[in-house]
């Protein structure tokens, strides 16, 4: 692994200029930060569930380099990423400002890159983008309910996810990509411009699902961490901007109502990892954000 990083620092006429840190060590993924005289240069190794996301990462950059970090190289055959730094956290900048504005251009950001891979969606799932479309939805809902250990109210919801998948088809809004995880520690304020980082968790699926941990598991908490202290609303409108401009005449609030639930269904189908033991716990929380809106008392 040093070596192919030498190697592709080299093509840059760049080298290693100190010790190298591993920030990050999940069962899944591992990051190091290399350092070198152009500044530090990180290095993302995905295990083989996630060695998509090297893939979807170049063809992100190729058609958006202004909007995700940097990419110097990659390895999508080892599910390698080799990135320039990508700047400062938006969680470590909003508490510093004490506003949630940035959130506009996150949010519109994302829908121009969800409106911009439209075309795309077969190269995707080339790569290995895992397929969640809505014809898939409730046999894969239904069968999570089942494996785990969970209420029955929550293998009850079957014919309620079916129910939602067929109000979403009615509106026609195309699959497409979802980064299913975005929140501030995965968006960074480089060069003034907001960066979407790590795309691991991303899927095929309705495209508005971003919106339930972006607006229901980040932006509704405020600043000071006060679950529904936030009206959304505004938030929303700026992620519908481009949608707008891409389907006329479509009623895109009435979509994201009914997205807004189902996404935490698809993002506790998606997001379990079965592996990991502890995992139980935070399905169980997308489940109750799923049927109930709220984390339970």
């Amino acid at each position: 692994m040093r070596e192919w990083v030498e190697e592709r620092l080299a093509e840059r006429r760049l080298s290693i200029i100190g010790p190298v840190e591993q920030p990050h060590v999940m069962p899944w993924s591992t990051v190091l930060c290399f350092p070198t005289g152009a500044g530090p240069v990180w290095f993302k190794a995905n295990d083989a569930s996630l060695h998509h996301e090297a893939g979807l990462v170049a063809l992100l950059a190729a058609r958006f380099p202004d909007r995700v970090p940097p990419l110097l190289a990659a390895d999508p055959g080892r599910g390698w990423m080799l990135m320039a730094d990508a700047g400062t956290r938006l969680r470590e900048v909003i508490p510093v400002e004490r506003s949630l504005t940035r959130w506009y251009d996150v949010l519109e950001t994302v829908a121009r890159i969800q409106v911009g891979t439209l075309d795309a969606v077969e190269e995707m799932l080339a790569l290995g983008v895992p397929d969640l479309r809505l014809p898939r939805l409730v046999e894969r809902y239904d069968d999570l309910v089942r494996r785990l250990d969970v209420p029955a109210r929550f293998r009850s919801a079957t014919p309620y996810v079916a129910e939602l998948v067929a109000t979403l088809e009615r509106h026609g809004v195309p699959a497409g990509l979802n980064h299913d995880d975005l929140h501030d520690g995965q968006v960074f304020l480089g060069t003034g411009r907001h960066l979407v980082l790590d795309w691991g968790d991303a899927c095929l699926t309705h495209p508005f699902f971003v919106l339930s941990v972006a607006l229901e598991g980040q932006v509704a908490w405020g600043v000071d961490d006060v679950e529904g202290s936030v009206d959304i609303a505004p938030f929303r409108d700026a992620y519908l901007a481009p949608w707008a401009e891409a389907l006329p005449g479509t009623d895109l609030v009435a979509v994201t109502d009914a997205a807004l639930r189902l996404g935490w269904a698809a993002r506790a189908v998606n997001g379990h990892v079965a592996a990991d033991p502890d995992d139980t716990e935070r399905t169980l929380t997308r489940l109750q954000m799923f049927l109930d809106g709220r984390v339970a008392d």
